[in-house]
């Protein structure tokens, strides 16, 4: 059934109940809520034609402390290594952590740990904000694998150094 006709369906009960008498109202919920509802269809691998995607370098900017959110990015960061070695490509990552960002490294779970660890084995960097840490007052020592060479001087300020080095700027949480 096209999307058209479920909402002419849809608006035409709408239209139905809100003139129907309370009785009838709650004899067509009640039947509504028993009727099965549609089967979801199953993925069907489409035939992809694509370019080789090459060598892209990327930055992904970590600034939230919603642990959704970060481990949505490392997800995406992951599919797109992914893609890249399927499409004969060569992803080149670096996340830049910094404001609420620093979370990320400050007490991750194992799984979150999991992740970045699986993600440093295929190359992404994670360079942190010397700003955030000073302002929120970390030691980078205590902070989940973060060395003097993940230390940038500004969070802010690396992801337009690395946008001038050629770095596509992705943020997949806006």
């Amino acid at each position: 059934m096209s999307i058209y006709k479920n909402r002419s369906l849809a608006l035409i009960a709408f239209a139905m109940a809100l003139f129907a008498a309370p009785g009838v109202q709650a004899a067509e919920q009640a039947a509504a809520a028993a009727a099965p509802a549609e089967a979801k269809s199953e993925y069907v691998a489409p035939k992809i034609k694509h370019d080789r995607y090459g060598t892209i370098k990327l930055v992904v900017p970590m600034t939230t402390n919603d642990k959704g959110i970060q481990g949505m990015k490392l997800r995406n960061i992951a599919n797109g290594l992914g893609a890249a070695a399927d499409w004969h490509g060569k992803l080149e990552v670096t996340v830049v952590m910094y404001a609420k960002g620093t979370s990320l490294v400050k007490d991750p779970d194992d799984k979150m740990k999991q992740a970045m660890d699986d993600l440093r084995a295929k190359g992404v960097r994670f360079v942190i904000c010397n700003n955030s840490m000073r302002e929120q007052g970390l030691d980078y020592h205590k902070l989940y694998k973060i060395t003097d060479a993940d230390v940038v001087p500004s969070g802010f300020l690396e992801v337009a150094f690395l946008q001038a080095r050629k770095h596509y700027v992705v943020d997949p949480s806006l």
